[in-house]
């Protein structure tokens, strides 16, 4: 599983709960978001952004996201969720989400989502602070283009 996972900075351990799952047995498919959610919130913290958000009222929202269900999860399991950035621009980001069942030791869904830089006090978009550019780049170990897109 590790070597799943090794490409993502951020990964949270998040157990599969009964209620989760649904008539077919299943976990269901709205919950595979929560999962990538978990995982975008520790990463968040991960790079100090719930601080930015309390001193300057700028933080992200979700633009949109998407998963590709490859394998169905069951009660009872562990799952594992990568997170990374791979794009970042003036005020957007995309973000990359893999999710790995400890009982399989297999990859059962991927996922993506762009984040919208937001200043919650001016209801508007905002570039990205360059305290959260300067982490982000840190962990992962990379530099970012500054594309205006």
């Amino acid at each position: 599983m590790k070597s799943l996972l090794k490409k993502y900075p951020v990964v949270a351990e998040i157990p599969v709960n009964w209620g989760e799952m649904d008539a077919f047995q299943h976990v269901n498919n709205s919950v595979y978001f929560r999962y990538f959610e978990s995982a975008r919130i520790l990463y968040f913290e991960s790079v100090g952004w719930l601080e930015i958000m309390e001193e300057m009222s700028i933080g992200p929202i979700l633009g949109s996201t998407s998963c590709r269900f490859l394998v169905p999860l069951t009660y009872p399991d562990t799952v594992f969720v990568g997170a990374k950035i791979t794009e970042m621009h003036e005020k957007r980001f995309s973000m990359e989400y893999l999710l790995v069942s400890k009982q399989k030791s297999a990859t059962v869904a991927e996922g993506t989502g762009m984040v919208i830089c937001f200043n919650y006090q001016k209801n508007q978009t905002t570039q990205i602070p360059e305290v959260i550019r300067s982490a982000v780049e840190k962990i992962e170990n990379r530099v970012f283009e500054r594309a205006a897109r």
